[in-house]
C-alpha cells in the first residue's frame, strides 16, 4: 500500500511569516500584529467566501484581509507599499525543515503531493521559488471547485485528483481547521505545531500524530503503516 501524503502549503511549507521583514522596514513595532491579524483576516475571508458561496481567489481574500488590517491599525499604507507586501506572498520562504524533510519522504516511497487553498499557478510559483517543487507529484488546488477547506467536497476533490484513497491518504498541516476538515472526510492527518502556544482547536476531532517539525514525519508515518 503506498500512502499518499497532502501537503498543506500556506503556514505548514512556506512560512507566511516571511512578509514580517517586509512589514517592519514599514510599520516597525506595529508589524507582529499587523502580520498575524492579516493570516487570521486572511483565512477568515476564505470561510467567508466558502459558506457564501462566493468564490474569489485566495489572492483576493489576501488583498481583502490587507486592506481591513491597513484599516483597523489606521497604517495608511499607500497603494504602492500594499502592492508590496502582496508581492511578498509570491515569493515567501519554505520554512528550514521542508526540504531536507521532503526528500525523506519522498526517497522513502510516499506521494507526494501539495493541497491547497491557493490558486494551482500561485502554489506552483511559490514552491518553484522555495526550490521544493521538485518533490510533488503534483499540485491540487481548490480553485477547481470554487471553494475553499474545510469543505468536504474540497478533500474529496483531493482523492478524485491524485487517484488516493481516503483511508491510504494523510493530511500534513500545521491548522488545526485543516487537520479537522481531513479527519472529518476519513483521512489521517498530521498537526504540524511549530510553536509551543498554538492551541489545537477542541472539537472532539483530534490528529493522528502531532509533530513540531517536518523532519519528524518519516519516523510517526513509518509507525502508523
Amino acid at each position: 500500500m503506498q500512502t499518499t501524503l497532502a501537503f498543506d502549503v500556506y503556514g505548514t511549507l512556506i512560512d507566511t511569516q516571511g512578509v514580517l521583514v517586509e512589514l517592519q522596514k514599514l510599520l516597525g513595532d506595529q508589524a507582529p500584529a499587523f502580520s498575524a491579524r492579516w493570516r487570521e483576516k486572511q483565512l477568515e475571508y476564505s470561510f467567508r467566501r466558502g459558506l457564501m458561496q462566493n468564490y474569489q481567489d485566495f489572492s483576493v481574500c489576501t488583498r481583502d484581509a490587507l486592506e481591513f488590517c491597513d484599516r483597523f491599525y489606521q497604517t495608511q499604507l499607500t497603494a504602492e507599499q500594499k502592492q508590496q507586501l502582496l508581492a511578498c506572498y509570491r515569493t515567501l520562504p519554505a520554512f528550514d525543515d521542508a526540504k531536507a524533510a521532503l526528500q525523506e519522504l519522498s526517497e522513502a516511497g510516499f506521494r507526494l503531493f501539495a493541497f491547497s487553498n491557493g490558486s494551482a499557478e500561485a502554489v506552483k510559483g511559490l514552491l518553484q521559488h522555495a526550490g521544493i517543487d521538485g518533490f510533488f507529484e503534483g499540485v491540487v488546488s481548490v480553485e477547481d471547485l470554487k471553494s475553499f477547506k474545510p469543505n468536504p467536497a474540497v478533500y474529496s476533490h483531493f482523492l478524485r485528483s491524485s487517484s488516493a484513497r481516503a483511508n491510504e491518504t494523510w493530511l500534513i498541516s500545521s491548522n488545526p481547521f485543516d487537520v479537522i476538515g481531513a479527519v472529518s472526510a476519513g483521512w489521517q492527518a498530521a498537526w504540524v505545531q511549530r510553536s509551543s502556544e498554538a492551541v489545537f482547536d477542541p472539537w472532539g476531532i483530534e490528529p493522528d500524530a502531532r509533530v513540531t517539525s517536518l523532519g519528524e514525519l518519516k519516523r510517526v508515518l513509518d509507525a502508523a503503516r
